[in-house]
């Protein structure tokens, strides 16, 4: 078991990455903090991974929900190892449909939370030399035409995780960022099929977007969560990853 004995507290894991990270956590020995918005898809998630886990419901757009976080997973576990900030909202805006009520919330939710939920825990973080992993998108290099707010916020996110990692190593706190592609999730599926694709899409996905012929599986994200939250990565800090199908640098911008 990779993760025996560390505490992860896992934002957003109610559902599709984040909860394929907590079920891979518990499996490879963590107890995990499950954190989310709606109850019945935590309880069901908490069900499953048994006494190893922990349901917190809280709203990351509240500044005060990093402290509440952190009091919840140590009065469940009595310490903290590791975070993963996997929640996001992907708002869809562009120049035109911009609002700064809008903006704020993504930024809120997307990088303040992360932020001040790593600085809520540092104290244990640094106690145990503990690790972070920011859940980013390949969207931060520039993102699509509808995803103004949301690449914003992953850029940000991207250049937190670097500063961070600059800024602590000394500390002996690292810090992990994953820039994913188009992961097939449950959420995913179900918003696709709302804007109108058909029922069977994921199976008629263009290879310019998904070589393999699939897209990417939430339990791969999560296996490679996995060694960036053990003791294996150690002492590597810093690391920017783009866990994608296409090279992101140097492709074709029409992606053939």
């Amino acid at each position: 078991m990779r993760l025996r004995d560390k505490v992860i507290i896992v934002t957003g894991s109610t559902t599709g990455i984040g909860r394929a990270i907590a079920e891979r956590c518990v499996t490879e020995g963590a107890r995990v903090l499950v954190h989310g918005r709606d109850r019945a898809h935590g309880e069901a998630v908490v069900a499953k991974l048994g006494s190893a886990a922990v349901l917190h419901l809280d709203d990351l757009s509240d500044p005060a929900s990093p402290a509440r976080i952190v009091e919840a997973t140590m009065k469940a576990f009595g310490r903290i190892d590791c975070i993963v900030n996997n929640a996001a909202i992907v708002p869809r805006t562009t120049l035109h449909t911009a609002t700064v009520e809008a903006f704020d919330y993504t930024m809120a939710v997307n990088v303040r939370a992360p932020l001040f939920l790593i600085q809520a825990a540092f104290s244990q973080l640094k106690a145990n030399e503990g690790c972070v992993l920011n859940i980013g998108s390949i969207n931060a290099h520039s993102g699509e035409p509808t995803f103004l707010h949301y690449a914003t916020s992953k850029g940000a996110l991207q250049t937190l995780s670097r500063n961070l990692a600059n800024a602590h190593a000394t500390d002996k706190v690292r810090f992990t960022h994953f820039n994913v592609g188009w992961v097939l999730s449950d959420n995913e599926y179900a918003k696709q099929v709302a804007e109108g694709l058909p029922a069977d899409w994921p199976e008629k996905v263009p290879a310019a977007y998904a070589p393999s012929g699939r897209l990417i599986k939430t339990e791969t994200i999560a296996a490679g969560a996995v060694f960036w939250l053990s003791d294996e990565s150690k002492p590597i800090s810093g690391s920017v990853m783009e866990l994608e199908q296409f090279s992101i640098y140097g492709r074709n911008p029409a992606k053939t």
